[in-house]
């Protein structure tokens, strides 16, 4: 997970309890862009802002927790059962017809939570401190997202994963879905994360052995397109926590997460 712009995400999610920002449908860069003609929200306030509507609490082992009452968890169940009426539509008519429905699933602040590392790191982004606390394989789930894997499932919908994790992370990623209770797909025909050393094929656009250009967007549109337009699926639902991870088509509905801690363009 590149993370760049972490500090300028704070300005860019100054509306950070407006839920607006966090609904369905398809995303637009500009929806993410701060603007910058008068003085930007004040980042301490910010700050507060961002626990009141986590309901920040530091459990018993000190880690940063959200709490199951809170906005944030709201925002999330009523995009939850968006979802979950998306999916069972979409499963009945793919499976009259024939076809071969599927979902997609970011999985940093989509399935696995990293509010204790933005918290501990005052939302700044360090690579080494980011892969140290991956490899730790022990971040909580996003409420709800673990079931809606499940159901998907359930429905006879194939699960995939996109994302921006390198592949040298493969093992604490799974380990870490796993011990959330996602256990669906964790193959690596299934989740996809970025190979710089070895792109596939279907990136060739933007990645060769051991050069990667590929921004976000080209990353993520062009991982769908390979599961829809190579591995014959129709991709019903596309979720993430950055509009980047939903951008560039190839999915027939988005779902934006509430994310107010940084921003990937």
């Amino acid at each position: 997970m590149h993370k760049p712009l972490r500090i300028a995400a704070i300005a860019a999610t100054c509306a950070v309890a407006g839920a607006a920002l966090y609904g369905t449908g398809v995303a637009t860069a500009d929806q993410s862009t701060a603007n910058s003609t008068h003085e930007p929200y004040n980042i301490g306030l910010l700050v507060k802002d961002i626990d009141t509507y986590y309901g920040t609490t530091l459990d018993s082992n000190g880690v940063y927790q959200a709490s199951a009452d809170s906005q944030y968890a709201k925002d999330l169940a009523r995009i939850d059962a968006a979802a979950m009426k998306t999916i069972d539509q979409a499963a009945r008519k793919a499976h009259h017809r024939g076809e071969n429905p599927a979902v997609v699933f970011d999985i940093d602040d989509t399935l696995l939570l990293s509010l204790d590392y933005e918290k501990k790191t005052n939302y700044t982004y360090n690579s080494a401190s980011w892969a140290t606390y991956v490899a730790q394989a022990d971040r909580p789930a996003v409420f709800g997202t673990p079931e809606l894997v499940a159901y998907a499932e359930s429905k006879g919908v194939e699960v995939f994963y996109n994302s921006g994790l390198k592949e040298s992370q493969r093992v604490s990623a799974v380990a870490n879905l796993k011990k959330v209770g996602v256990d669906i797909n964790l193959d690596a025909d299934h989740m996809f994360l970025k190979d710089a050393a070895n792109p596939p094929a279907y990136l060739s656009d933007c990645a060769t052995a051991g050069t990667w250009t590929c921004t976000t967007v080209q990353y993520k549109s062009g991982t769908r397109e390979h599961i829809e337009d190579d591995l014959g699926y129709n991709i019903v639902a596309n979720f993430g926590d950055q509009y980047s991870d939903l951008e560039g088509g190839y999915a027939d509905k988005t779902y934006k997460l509430p994310n107010p801690t940084y921003f990937v363009s």
